[in-house]
């Protein structure tokens, strides 16, 4: 017996993300074109890696931008979630990315340490405000829904990490008009990696605990199951499982045995419904998509598979 409150909801999402992350993407590609083209006339390191971290994030944004579209269509018999688990892939894909290109620009910011080039720090800095005022536009759009995505969050959390790259630039261009230093500039682009590269591993981990259909963070099972053993007639639980299709899809499944004359007055209907309010209701992240499987005592021994 299933409940789904969550479907028109996770829709209506889906699209509101659609629209932040088609805004977000044409900012996006629009710096990243502005930054390859100051990365040649000025020759910054810094400026080099973050156009380059600004490529994966154009790629990044538009991998979420269809992911987005293809969460829309509906479930079918060969797939009966549909494609919601996708955004979920798109973010674990932009998050590897983002792990490569900051431990290559930290190499070789290393590099560039030990033998500074030339950097032209006027058009340096020209090119480090123009990407700043486009992130900051890119967070603006963005901002409303990240928490209601991982795909989502996961596009937002690269374009903070543009804006504090476009900063760091920015900073580095001061220093080496002010005083000649050029390592300033390589600085800058070892800078921009190491705060690539945290936030990248955040959301690989998020990303792999919905695949391996983890416990979400904001439930406790323990918690779980001893509500529902506080449903009157309720005698036991066994074969618990939360997991999340999505981010914002929790799902749980559980065999609940109740009192056999439950079964015989009617009353098994009004707890079912008791368990449905039970995960909707007492818990920081509700479980609008239920299935409980009730049971006379006895039934578990016939079951193939048990799980405590």
């Amino acid at each position: 017996m299933t409940v789904d409150r969550g479907a028109s909801g996770h829709q209506h999402g889906a699209s509101a993300a659609r629209g932040r992350l088609a805004v977000a993407f044409g900012i996006t590609a629009a710096i990243l074109i502005a930054e390859v083209i100051g990365a040649a006339l000025t020759g910054s390191l810094a400026l080099l890696v973050d156009a380059g971290h600004m490529l994966t994030d154009a790629a990044g944004v538009l991998v979420a931008l269809i992911a987005a579209q293809l969460v829309l269509r509906p479930p079918s018999r060969h797939r009966t979630w549909g494609l919601v688990r996708l955004e979920v892939l798109a973010a674990g894909a932009q998050a590897t990315v983002l792990l490569a290109v900051g431990l290559f620009a930290l190499v070789n910011g290393a590099f560039r340490l030990a033998d500074p080039p030339e950097v032209h720090a006027d058009r340096l800095l020209v090119f480090g405000a123009v990407g700043l005022l486009g992130n900051i536009a890119a967070l603006v759009i963005l901002a409303g829904g990240r928490n209601h995505s991982l795909n989502l969050r996961a596009a937002f959390l690269e374009v903070v990490n543009d804006a504090l790259g476009s900063v760091a630039v920015i900073v580095s261009a001061v220093v080496v008009a002010a005083t000649g230093w050029m390592r300033a500039d390589a600085l800058a682009g070892m800078l921009i990696s190491l705060l690539i590269i945290p936030r990248a591993v955040v959301i690989l981990r998020e990303a792999g605990s919905v695949l391996l259909e983890s416990v979400p963070a904001e439930l406790d099972l323990a918690d779980i199951r001893r509500h529902l053993l506080s449903t009157p007639h309720v005698l036991e639980v066994h074969d618990l499982h939360v997991s999340r299709i999505d981010t914002g899809t929790p799902v749980l499944t559980a065999h609940v045995v109740v009192e056999r004359g439950c079964f015989d007055d009617g009353h098994a209907t009004e707890i079912l419904q008791d368990l449905q309010d039970c995960v909707t209701e007492h818990f920081p992240l509700p479980v609008e998509h239920s299935t409980f499987q009730l049971e006379p005592p006895g039934h578990r021994d016939r079951e193939a598979h048990v799980h405590s």
